[in-house]
């Protein structure tokens, strides 16, 4: 008999790898414990995003989040204490599968990010696809994004755990 007890909250044990798959393409993947429908909700919904996305850790927090989550919608993320915006338009929308958007902040030709969410057994494998205009934009856009990337996705590891015990499994 199998003793798991598949409700319980599992400690964070995933780890979060970062690629450059090409002079031009930088892939984020993680599993996360909890299904699609969550995890892509925690991605789509401005009151969960909010919890998560900026990295505690650079004292980073969203003053504002907007997002029209549709093809052709717009999203605005402004941070407190910061004069940074993320903004952009959300190319495709399949719900609890895929996202693309645009990265309009830094001008034309901005990478264009592509966010997978592939279902397995209860678990999520999440794969962020950043596509740079050109390996300058990308060698330009360094290495702090990717670590930055790392503790927002174990912030979401955090914040999922915490949605799984207040929604319960369903």
């Amino acid at each position: 008999m199998d003793a798991r007890k598949e409700n319980e909250p599992t400690p964070m044990t995933n780890r979060t790898t970062v690629e450059r798959k090409s002079e031009r393409e930088l892939v984020v993947t993680r599993t996360f414990n909890g299904p699609a429908r969550i995890v892509f909700e925690a991605w789509t919904k401005p009151e969960l995003f909010k919890r998560w996305w900026a990295p505690k850790s650079m004292g980073m927090s969203l003053r504002s989040c907007e997002m029209d989550v549709r093809v052709g919608g717009t999203y605005r993320l402004e941070f407190e204490n910061e004069a940074m915006a993320f903004f952009g338009t959300y190319l495709e929308v399949t719900p609890h599968s895929r996202l693309v958007w645009t990265n309009e902040e830094g001008g034309e030709g901005g990478p264009v990010t592509t966010v997978t969410f592939e279902e397995k057994g209860g678990k999520t494998l999440l794969a962020m696809h950043e596509l740079y205009p050109s390996k300058e934009a990308l060698d330009a856009a360094g290495t702090g994004a990717a670590d930055a990337m790392v503790e927002t996705f174990d912030q979401l590891d955090d914040l999922l755990v915490t949605l799984g015990a207040s929604v319960g499994r369903s």
